[in-house]
């Protein structure tokens, strides 16, 4: 009978690690902006070709047709085909510490330049109001994945994706409820720093710091604190 209990695997952890130094080196700001720039593109390809699915359809059928056309630009844009080898939804991923083996972020962009078990990881949330897809939520099933461990452990850097449907901005919803947050006794979202726009442009692009609450296992050659995750979110409509 396969046991059902929650328990670490240091095992495993050792199997994705081996030879390599944690955290991992942060993936180039510069390159970080193509990848948003990337998101940006196929996201507008997508609503065009299909608007129904965009305004109406599930978290997973949007992100879908994201994939499909992400894919698509490794063959035809030469800025993220040197920098992305390929793109998968819902890829199984592991927690920190080996207690879960059946994580599933959102997407996984494999960089080029990076080592193969741990890509960029992407995480989208559906932003309505009218359907309580609100920016809590969006915190609350998204952002404190990362800061738990669940996603990108082993990274500095990760992606969530707002597919918004009530004209929320990331300045007029979740800078505010973080900036709130902050005031807490028992903040959630351990923010180090708030949201800082990352550029001029037509994007609601914006990077915010958040601590981390845990420790990694079974690493010898490794810092114990992952330190600090930067989180990028980019809010597209």
């Amino acid at each position: 009978m396969k046991s059902s209990a929650l328990v670490p695997r240091p095992d495993q952890i050792d199997a994705l690690t081996r030879g390599l130094r944690l955290p991992l080196a942060a993936v180039d700001p510069s390159h970080l902006e193509i990848i948003a720039d990337g998101l940006c593109s196929a996201f507008r390809d997508v609503l065009v070709k299909h608007p129904t699915v965009v305004a109406s359809g599930s978290e997973a059928e949007v992100s879908a047709l994201l994939e499909a056309r992400l894919n698509e630009l490794v063959g035809q844009d030469p800025f993220w085909g040197q920098l992305v080898l390929c793109v998968v939804r819902g890829k199984e991923s592991v927690s920190f510490d080996g207690t879960h083996l059946e994580k599933r972020p959102d997407l996984s962009i494999y960089l080029s330049s990076r080592a193969r078990n741990f890509p960029l990881i992407v995480e989208a949330k559906i932003l309505d109001s009218a359907t309580s897809k609100t920016a809590v939520m969006y915190c609350d099933n998204g952002l404190c994945r990362f800061l738990t461990g669940e996603y990108a452990w082993a990274s500095k850097e990760a992606f969530m994706l707002g597919y918004v449907r009530d004209k929320s901005s990331i300045a007029g919803q979740l800078t505010p409820l973080l900036t709130k947050d902050q005031t807490l006794s028992s903040p959630r979202y351990a923010m180090q720093a708030l949201p800082t726009y990352m550029s001029s442009g037509a994007r609601d692009l914006a990077c915010s710091q958040h601590a981390r609450a845990f420790t990694y296992i079974h690493q010898a050659s490794s810092t114990q604190h992952p330190g600090p995750m930067t989180i990028w979110h980019l809010w597209l409509q």
